[in-house]
């Protein structure tokens, strides 16, 4: 993902100081407050805004009607009366979650903007209005090393079945360290090649919201077309009118040159284009064991590239819109998604924090209704994820950035929000925050372009960021929903679906100096979780089965590995005691009711901890569900033996 410019985090108070007048911070009412997202505006108190998203409650005449909506809106800006020209407001669209994009005639500053959304949101019809922003980039870190563009050894049009063993693509071995075998130099990786003896993500779609597509010979380009392009605005575009367009393809998002130094901070020269969205759909989905290239994770499923970032970025409505509209939920103005995406993978966001009536949050929330996993990266700017969005919005699934030693990497951001860390590259030498690049081990490695504005020659590239890491774990569900399928089990929801990700989470081998989410990403082990459960959800069904009052014995492990034990708790039972003892070695237990704990036991009901393989777990009033122990190696343990026992 793009990495986001640091802000300082405020609290709302603070947030409500600094962006409205003094006077009128005093005559605003708690509730009108609470309707006014002011947390985007946060960190960006030298930006104008123009654009005002405004949701009014169900029923009300302005919910249905756009004129209604604009009048309501220019009767707000006629009461700001600062004394300043007169504020026109025009409406631009209504969005597919139901809100209203409006646009003012000229430009106002964060104080201005905090004033106008206090006068809409004073009127009782008004529901939530949030300032439409352009969540601003800047690219990953690149590799500094070149590869040159391979042709296909063979005439085959998609890659071969791979059942066992490396695929046979030729930068595979050498660059592709995220994709490999765990060993003693390579603790970071998604130990994706284990996985490909089980799945490969057919029939599923993946929506990539970013840059688009470009045309890549190592790439199903089969959606591209049937993608779409939601950039309504010319200049970020990059069309010649206002207005969507029909199809994924990125045209470039470069910054150099006059034309967009309005988006770009005072001496910032602008950058090239990224081919974001190629590197991201390569990881995803890449032809793989074709004699050429790289591999993808779920290299049989299909991207579905929507195009919603572009110069300068991306508007925070139009990326909603394409949220809602790659979950299969209709958007006004654009064909209906005939190719409904089971997972939508996001590598982008900018500041502010994300609630649930926000844009973000309801737009999330009828993806998620709609069955459609929505996975996000973290962000890259070394702090709290909890300060970013779409990365906190409720119900996504955020990730953090880790290097092939299974360290966080330094421009990771983190915390209690994240849920998983996943492969994206640490840049230097044993993933240290400076020195000399790391080539290739720092980077994630994928398809790209060499075009410095406008598409030229496909190639393939290395870039760092939480970004890489956001679609390993989309191809990983993908490779999760296609196994469900062949096993012909009911496929996970989005909530069942982390739940798999974070139980088969691989505990961290490093001591991680921030929560980065209950572990590195297992690709395998997640699969293998999700078909192991017995009624397709949960992927608790891998669990050893425990009998009330018969001690299950002989039980061993290496250290940093765990496993899953159940019992099955009936009505009316009490003093629920699951202990662990005997053997030698080191473990430590975590208990969950309903699920099976997280590898760190991040989620974990009860916790024990003590030195040594005694570990016991006392819950005097259990509920009537499956109760479930994780044993964790905290050290390589042997001999040990486990007893679950209630009382009636």
């Amino acid at each position: 993902m793009f990495k986001f410019k640091p802000f300082q985090t405020c609290a709302l108070a603070a947030a409500l100081a600094l962006a409205l007048p003094i006077a009128h911070a005093d005559t605003v009412s708690a509730d009108v407050a609470a309707k006014i997202n002011l947390r985007v505006l946060q960190g960006r108190s030298q930006q104008t805004f123009d654009r005002f998203i405004v949701t009014y409650r169900n029923g009300t005449t302005e919910n249905l009607n756009a004129t209604a909506a604009t009048q309501n809106v220019s009767a707000a800006a006629a009461r700001m009366g600062n004394g300043k020209a007169a504020l026109a407001v025009s409406h631009l669209r209504k969005l597919g979650t139901g809100a209203h994009v409006m646009h003012t005639s000229r430009k106002l500053s964060a104080t201005e903007a905090s004033q106008f959304m206090s006068q809409i949101a004073a009127d009782p019809s008004v529901a939530h209005v949030e300032p439409d922003v352009m969540m601003r980039l800047v690219r990953d870190i690149p590799a500094t090393q070149a590869l040159a563009t391979q042709t296909s050894k063979t005439q085959a049009a998609k890659a071969q079945d791979l059942l066992s063993g490396a695929p046979n693509d030729g930068y595979y071995a050498s660059n592709q360290w995220h994709f490999q075998p765990l060993s003693s130099t390579n603790k970071g990786s998604a130990d994706v090649e284990k996985a490909w003896t089980v799945a490969d993500g057919t029939g599923v779609i993946v929506a990539v919201i970013d840059t688009g597509i470009t045309a890549h010979p190592d790439l199903d380009e089969s959606l591209a077309d049937a993608g779409y392009d939601f950039i309504s605005d010319a200049l970020v575009s990059g069309r010649a009118a206002d207005g969507r367009a029909a199809g994924g393809w990125d045209l470039g998002d470069w910054t150099t040159g006059s034309t967009y130094a309005g988006c770009l901070d005072a001496g910032d020269p602008g950058e090239a284009s990224s081919w974001h969205g190629t590197h991201v759909s390569g990881t995803i989905a890449e032809l793989t064991n074709n004699g050429t290239g790289m591999a993808g994770i779920a290299h049989a499923a299909r991207v579905l590239p929507v195009r919603a970032l572009g110069h300068c970025g991306g508007y925070t409505s139009d990326i909603s819109d394409a949220i809602t509209w790659a979950s299969g939920g209709h958007v006004d103005g654009v064909p209906d998604n005939q190719n409904v995406a089971q997972v939508i993978s996001m590598s982008l966001g900018g500041q502010g924090v994300c609630a649930a009536d926000d844009a973000f949050g309801t737009a999330i929330a009828g993806a998620l209704s709609r069955g459609t996993t929505v996975v996000v990266a973290a962000g890259n700017s070394n702090e709290d994820a909890s300060g970013f969005s779409p990365a906190s919005c409720p119900g996504v699934i955020s990730v953090a950035s880790n290097g092939i030693t299974g360290k966080r990497a330094f421009y990771s951001n983190y915390g209690t929000g994240v849920t998983i860390s996943a492969p994206g590259g640490g840049i230097y030498a044993n993933d240290a925050s400076s020195g000399t690049q790391a080539n290739p081990t720092g980077f994630v490695w994928s398809s790209i372009n060499a075009g410095a504005t406008v598409p030229t020659t496909a190639t393939y590239g290395g870039m760092a960021g939480t970004s890489q890491a956001t679609p390993h774990v989309s191809g990983t569900i993908a490779m999760i929903l296609a196994a469900e399928k062949d096993a012909g089990i009911a496929a996970s929801t989005p909530a069942q679906i982390k739940t798999i990700l974070t139980s088969s989470a691989r505990p961290f081998p490093v001591t991680e100096d921030h929560p980065i989410g209950a572990g590195i990403l297992d690709a395998y082990a997640a699969v293998e979780l999700a078909v192991a459960g017995s009624t397709g959800g949960g992927g608790d069904g891998s669990a050893t089965t425990l009998t009330a009052n018969t001690t299950l014995t002989g039980q061993s492990g290496a250290a940093g590995t765990s496993a899953v034990y159940s019992i099955v708790v009936p009505a009316g039972a009490k003093n629920l005691s699951l202990r662990s003892f005997g053997g030698s070695g080191d473990v430590t237990m975590y208990v969950k009711a309903g699920a099976a704990p997280a590898t760190n036991g991040s989620d974990a009901d009860v916790t024990s901890a003590r030195p040594g393989n005694t570990e016991t777990a006392v819950i005097a009033k259990p509920a009537t569900t499956t109760y479930y122990i994780r044993i964790v190696g905290v050290a390589a343990y042997s001999g040990l033996s486990l007893l679950a026992s209630y009382s009636m």
